[in-house]
């Protein structure tokens, strides 16, 4: 179910390093595989394992069990801070050329893209 045709800007992006505050998977923490702005939820390596149960096809004659993750909603997600490692909320702030950076709001170190 797709809720806005146009979020607005997530504080998550492909490649950070997050942590699970809420859910099944909390207190884990992996890398984000992918966002899906849409529906404001991310996929984490590592968080969040369902198990799907494959018929056989052309490409797979056996079927079989196959692990993978789900997605997560972004509410549940913080930004690990590089510096120090622990999890931040996020704010954004231009740098000198007029673009916005992201930083962590406890360091005020800058959170590079991935």
């Amino acid at each position: 179910m797709k809720t806005n045709s146009k979020p607005n800007k997530l504080h998550v992006r492909k490649g950070d390093t997050v942590k699970v505050i809420a859910g099944n998977s909390r207190g884990k923490t992996g890398k984000v595989l992918e966002v899906v702005p849409g529906d404001s939820k991310a996929f984490i390596e590592g968080c969040n394992i369902i198990t799907k149960h494959v018929k056989p096809s052309a490409q797979n004659p056996n079927g079989g069990i196959e692990k993978k993750e789900a997605p997560i909603h972004l509410s549940n997600l913080m930004v690990v801070d590089p510096s120090t490692g622990n999890a931040t909320r996020v704010g954004r702030k231009e740098d000198k050329n007029g673009k916005l950076q992201r930083y962590a709001k406890k360091t005020g170190e800058v959170i590079n893209n991935g």
